[in-house]
C-alpha cells in the first residue's frame, strides 16, 4: 500500500476527523522505531523503542469492517512489535469508540488509565482510554 493510498484510506476510515496526509504517515513510519503493517483493506502504524510499542492507529476501510481485518492488523502489529524487541504495548482509543474497545479487549488489552477530554468533537470532549498489554509470550 502506498503512502497516498494509506492517506486516502485514513480519510475514509475516520470521516469527520482530520485525515492524515501522506507526508505525515511517512514521518510516522520513517521515524526511529516507526513501522506500518498493511492489508488490502487497512493498515496499522506503530513504533517500537526501548522495549515498548505504541499502536498509533489502525485504519480499516468502512466496507471491510467487522470482517476480521482489524483483528488481523492488531495481531500483525503485535508480532512486528515483538520482532522489534517490544515486551509491552500501549495505545489510546476514544472512549466512545465501542468497536475498537471491543476489539482491543478481545485481544487481551486492558484499560490502564484515562486522559479526560483528550479528543475534541464538534459537540463535546471525549476521554482517551489508555490500554496496555504484555507482548511477552503473546
Amino acid at each position: 500500500m502506498t503512502l497516498d493510498e494509506m492517506a486516502a484510506l485514513h480519510a475514509r476510515a475516520f470521516p469527520g476527523g482530520r485525515a492524515w496526509a501522506a507526508g505525515e504517515i511517512e514521518a510516522l513510519t520513517g521515524a526511529p522505531g516507526g513501522f506500518a503493517v498493511t492489508r488490502e483493506a487497512g493498515f496499522a502504524i506503530g513504533r517500537a523503542t526501548a522495549g515498548e510499542a505504541e499502536l498509533i492507529t489502525i485504519a480499516v476501510a468502512p466496507e471491510a469492517r467487522r470482517g476480521g481485518v482489524g483483528r488481523d492488523l492488531l495481531a500483525a502489529f503485535e508480532a512486528e512489535a515483538r520482532a522489534r524487541g517490544a515486551e509491552a504495548g500501549f495505545l489510546e482509543v476514544a472512549a466512545d469508540n465501542a468497536g475498537a474497545l471491543a476489539l482491543y479487549r478481545a485481544a487481551g488489552w486492558a484499560e490502564s488509565g484515562r486522559r479526560r477530554g483528550y479528543y475534541r468533537r464538534a459537540d463535546a470532549a471525549v476521554d482517551a482510554v489508555v490500554m496496555t498489554k504484555s507482548l511477552v509470550g503473546a
